[in-house]
């Protein structure tokens, strides 16, 4: 037997259903558990976009009313260092779908994927130096060859590679608090340094790129001691969901799903309790970050269990409906976020930053969204892909794929 059709065996669920029922099923709700991750990511990512204080540790003390405050509670417990994760388990649990997909079509899957991680990676290079250096793909370009690598791992395995992942970065955190070690120590020169990459980023195109590069070293250096981690562990919970095909139906785990909420939703607000009660990501207080990394998972895992079955009720299909569009377009949709922002708030347009309140940014955020439902349902009624996409594909595939619709 060959080496492919080794990994073939490996990636495959046991008793896979191939029905176009089950098919229509599953990547609904992948679809629309993207999308809602999508949102997530929106509501974080804008707060930076909105102000750049947060970058050097500090919150902008334009905004400290009581209302300013109760707005940044409540995306640091709801959202914050919970989003990424579910995106990265969506990510390792497509995984699997593109590996079904080129073994249907006959097509090397190894070559195909590499191609499809240098498509995201240069798509993430250019995302993170024009419009937002917090981009996070490349970082799932450069985590994708380790995933590529281990796909063959068992589930059971999958799992407690992931626990290890996690348990190493919440130790160094803990170890890291224990030391006294602090995100910004000194205020007074993080207020300034805010102040003076806030104006810098109001000015011209050429100074937003130019305090992106600026600011890529820190960035990495945060990417690689905690997102990259934690995302990696991520890829392979989706990974070892992705090879039990747990989004098919998840009907066939009602004790599991029931258990996910009850555990999940008490342990992962208390840890996001924790987390917003010391300043969230921007203060990154390392005992916080910690508790965080070690209950997020959790909460992000009590969402999915909540989302799958409201999408398995009859008005949940109407929601699946509404939501599934912007998650088949969730790379176009992510730049495209960045992209609006970019333009609302920096030098490449308006250049309000620093002038929107953080319930402003909220309520900015939400109204993108809507905009993207809207605009990605129409979008995919004359086009089979958005252009991100196509362009992924093309690359992906070697070859550019039909994108219109046929009208008949």
């Amino acid at each position: 037997m060959s080496s492919f059709a080794h990994a073939s065996a490996a990636v495959r669920p046991t008793v896979p259903d191939t029905s176009p029922a089950s098919t229509d099923r599953r990547l609904g709700d992948v679809d629309a558990l993207r999308s809602f991750a999508l949102f997530g990511i929106l509501i974080i990512n804008i707060a930076f976009f909105a102000t750049a204080y947060p970058w050097h540790g500090i919150e902008d003390p334009a905004f400290s009313s009581g209302l300013d405050q109760v707005v940044r509670w409540g995306v640091a417990m709801l959202f914050e260092m919970k989003f990424y994760l579910l995106f990265s388990f969506l990510f390792g649990y497509s995984f699997t779908l593109q590996f079904d997909s080129a073994a249907r079509q006959g097509a090397a899957f190894v070559p195909r994927f590499l191609r499809r991680l240098a498509g995201l990676f240069v798509l993430g290079a250019a995302h993170a130096v024009l419009l937002f250096h917090g981009d996070i793909l490349t970082t799932y370009a450069v985590l994708g060859l380790i995933l590529l690598a281990v796909r063959g791992i068992r589930p059971r395995t999958a799992l407690i590679a992931a626990g290890v992942l996690t348990g190493i970065v919440a130790t160094f955190l803990l170890m890291s608090a224990l030391s006294g070690s602090v995100f910004a120590p000194d205020a007074a020169a993080s207020i300034a340094a805010g102040q003076q990459s806030t104006e810098v980023l109001r000015d011209t195109p050429g100074s937003v790129i130019a305090e992106h590069l600026r600011a890529m070293p820190q960035m990495l250096g945060a990417l690689a001691v905690v997102q990259g981690p934690l995302a990696m562990a991520a890829f392979l919970v989706g990974l070892a969901a992705g090879k039990h095909r747990v989004l098919v139906d998840a009907a066939r785990y009602p004790r599991a799903l029931r258990t996910l909420q009850l555990v999940g939703y008490p342990i992962g607000l208390t840890g996001g309790l924790v987390l917003a009660a010391t300043g969230g990501t921007t203060e990154l207080n390392m005992f916080a970050v910690a508790v965080t990394a070690l209950t997020a998972p959790l909460l992000g895992a009590a969402y999915i269990a909540t989302l799958l079955q409201v999408f398995h009720s009859r008005s949940g299909q109407r929601l699946v409906a509404v939501l599934a569009p912007a998650g088949r377009m969730a790379l176009s949709n992510y730049l495209g976020q960045s992209l609006i922002c970019a333009i609302i708030f920096t030098g490449w347009g308006f250049g309000l930053i620093g002038h929107v309140s953080p319930l402003g940014a909220v309520l900015i955020a939400v109204a993108i969204f809507l905009a993207q439902l809207l605009v990605s349902a129409v979008w995919l009624g004359r086009y089979r892909y958005g252009p991100a996409e196509f362009c992924l594909r093309a690359v992906t595939n070697a070859e550019v794929p039909a994108w219109r619709r046929d009208p008949n």
